[in-house]
């Protein structure tokens, strides 16, 4: 589908890329990996035809079809999500168009016997064709699918885009990419704007994708579950890996024994070489033979072998006074802006050495509990208590807010560090990839994984004993990743921590706080529970909003999660006969409706690859009176218990 040959670009006065060869064919779906700066960004870029300043060729085999999630955002104003995720069809839209003005001339005009009149009908024919083959009139469902896979509800369909936050407008664009059906699909960081649930449908949708897909991301589980090729950016050039991400580390590390056993090898060759050089330089004899040696020296390429080991960094944070057993305590926490209630009637208790992931979908209200814990926010309805001698480190999601723009890495480093840790200043930098010259840049030419490396640095630098992290892997590669993770693993004090990178919160934390429908509830259980308790719930709610869309009167009740914490009253522990026969039916209909909308998301599956039967239809509308029906039985049968 797309071959590339002899890729070469120049980036400030060095190759980015040098003869670099590979083709991309329909089936493979592929993840760029390097560290940041090795050019994933800028190959993607490539690939689009975006960047064309370069040497060798991108060449597309036949009519070849390249969409590219972009970053830049060009909406226009007035436009609600509906309509603006319908531009996705640019093509089918003009035929749509086309069609309905063929149609008004048919209706209007009489001279049916011209050939002008034939011709219209001839045109009428092939724009329907041509909308049947595209299946142009079945585009509502793939757009409701996929909008609600993104996170977006029923109300929200007809509502203007300039109503939105950038992250939610980058998931419009997204979805209008993800609707184009193109042959290849090239993604720089999808899943940067995404909650948790949505990259999990997000992978879903992409591991079945019937195109090639190149993709940038750090988020290692999710190019394992998508890519079956990974390429390998570094020293120049692309190396390529036939396995997904866990694969590929693994082959990696066995190529990288290798490299570091040949570097052994050319090491011992250039001493030798180096010392015939100054052996024979001063001999009249042998001086035509050490320039040989140098001319012959200066044509090796070296072997660089990348150190990629994060425990050898060994960071830890400094240990500060022990706090109360009480970290915080909160009743009835309430925060609004303006007529928007963000949140209401929150209730919880931090003790000491907790390690609590703030979980759920964007807009929430995570980060605003975040901002009020560490006294950004004064304004809000409730109480909350600082427990005895808490110390508290914030890191906050927007880095711009909390480095000084003129001041240096280092003079940033230093002005946050004690009398103790700043004879640690230089080396903890280093730790945090900050090396040479890199320390003396100005902070306000820092990318965004570097602003937050050294936001995550100066945390190191002072005592904590409770750390409240926003967002900290944003725009960092999976080494730096990897090395705040080890830091965090051995803090020893109170942890609360937003994110929704599965792999880094794994081992990490150990409850969960769910945001809700402007609700907070707690979940003792992993990760990986949780995130299975919230698929299931996720399938039930899209349900919920695909009836309220189309005007159904079914109602869909969220049930109880497993192992949630409710308190009680230890009356209500005695359970009667009748209630225990009502929990059995109830427990027999979750089953059905598990079922039901299982059976019906593998048929949706098939019918956006092939056009179903007759057969097939009768048997989808059929299984969809079955789990309407399934979900009043389970609404009613709820209401008996409530």
């Amino acid at each position: 589908m797309l071959s590339v040959q002899g890729l070469g670009l120049h980036h400030s006065g060095n190759y980015l890329f040098q003869n670099t060869n590979f083709t991309i064919k329909k089936d493979d779906k592929v993840g760029l990996v390097g560290k940041n700066g090795a050019g994933k960004s800028t190959l993607l870029k490539m690939l689009s035809g975006e960047i064309n300043f370069y040497e060798g060729s991108v060449v597309p085999e036949g009519n070849v079809t390249i969409g590219f999630l972009k970053q830049d955002l060009d909406f226009v104003k007035g436009r609600t999500v509906w309509n603006e995720t319908m531009q996705a069809f640019e093509q089918i839209n003009a035929w749509k168009s086309e069609l309905e003005e063929v149609n008004h001339q048919l209706a209007t005009r009489t001279d049916y016997e011209s050939d002008s009149y034939t011709d219209l009908i001839n045109k009428m024919t092939e724009l329907n064709d041509l909308l049947m083959n595209h299946d142009a009139y079945n585009l509502e469902g793939d757009m409701e699918k996929i909008l609600f896979g993104l996170g977006f509800k029923a109300d929200d369909f007809h509502k203007i885009t300039d109503e939105f936050s950038g992250g939610w407008r980058m998931r419009i664009e997204l979805a209008k990419l993800l609707l184009q059906k193109n042959d290849i699909m090239l993604l720089d960081e999808p899943t940067n704007h995404l909650d948790m649930e949505s990259i999990i449908w997000l992978e879903n949708f992409l591991k079945d994708y019937p195109g090639a897909i190149v993709l940038v991301s750090h988020d290692k589980q999710f190019m394992t579950a998508v890519c079956n090729r990974t390429f390998d950016i570094n020293n120049k050039k692309v190396d390529d890996y036939k396995a997904n991400y866990s694969k590929y580390l693994v082959m990696r590390e066995e190529r990288r024994e290798k490299l570091i056993q040949a570097k052994k090898n050319q090491d011992a060759e250039i001493k030798q070489m180096e010392d015939n050089i100054n052996k024979f330089r001063a001999s009249a004899t042998k001086a035509s033979f050490a320039q040989s040696l140098i001319k012959k020296l200066d044509k090796i390429e070296r072997i660089e072998v990348d150190n990629e080991d994060v425990s050898k960094f060994n960071i830890r944070f400094v240990q500060s006074m022990v706090p109360g057993k009480v970290i915080f305590e909160a009743e009835n926490l309430g925060k609004a802006y303006g007529n928007k209630q963000i949140f209401d009637k929150v209730d919880f208790i931090v003790q000491r050495g907790d390690r609590i992931a703030l979980l759920g979908q964007n807009g929430q209200g995570k980060t605003t509990l975040a901002k009020i814990l560490a006294g950004d926010i004064k304004d809000y309805t409730g109480t909350w208590n600082l427990g005895h001698n808490v110390n508290i480190g914030y890191f906050a999601q927007n880095q711009e807010e909390v480095l000084t723009p003129n001041k240096t890495v280092l003079e940033e480093a230093e002005d946050a560090a004690t009398e103790e840790t700043r004879p640690r200043v230089r080396d903890l930098l280093g730790s945090f990839l900050f090396q040479g010259d890199a320390v003396t840049k100005k902070t306000k030419v820092l990318s965004g994984g570097e602003r937050n490396r050294l936001a995550l640095c100066k945390l190191l630098l002072r005592p904590f004993n409770t750390l409240i992290m926003d967002e900290p892997t944003n725009h960092l590669d999976i080494q730096s990743k990897e090395i705040i993770k080890l830091a965090l693993q051995n803090f020893e004090g109170t942890l609360i921590v937003i994110s929704h990178d599965r792999e880094f919160l794994d081992g990490l934390c150990d409850k969960i706080y769910e945001f809700r429908d402007g609700r907070m509830k707690e979940f003792l259980g992993s990760v990986g529970e949780y995130l299975e308790y919230r698929q299931k719930e996720t399938l039930r709610e899209i349900s919920a909003e695909k009836a309220k869309l189309h005007g159904d009167d079914v109602k869909v009740e969220e049930k109880p999660a497993p192992k949630e914490v409710k308190v009680e009253d230890k009356s209500s522990t005695i359970v009667s006969k009748e209630q225990k026969n009502i929990q059995n039916k109830l427990k027999k209909v979750e089953e059905k409706i598990s079922e039901l909308e299982a059976e019906i998301e593998t048929m949706e599956a098939s019918f956006a690859k092939e056009n179903p039967s007759e057969e097939t239809l009768e048997k989808y509308n059929k299984a969809k009176e079955e789990l309407d029906v399934a979900l009043q039985e389970w609404e009613h049968l709820g209401s008996q218990l409530a």
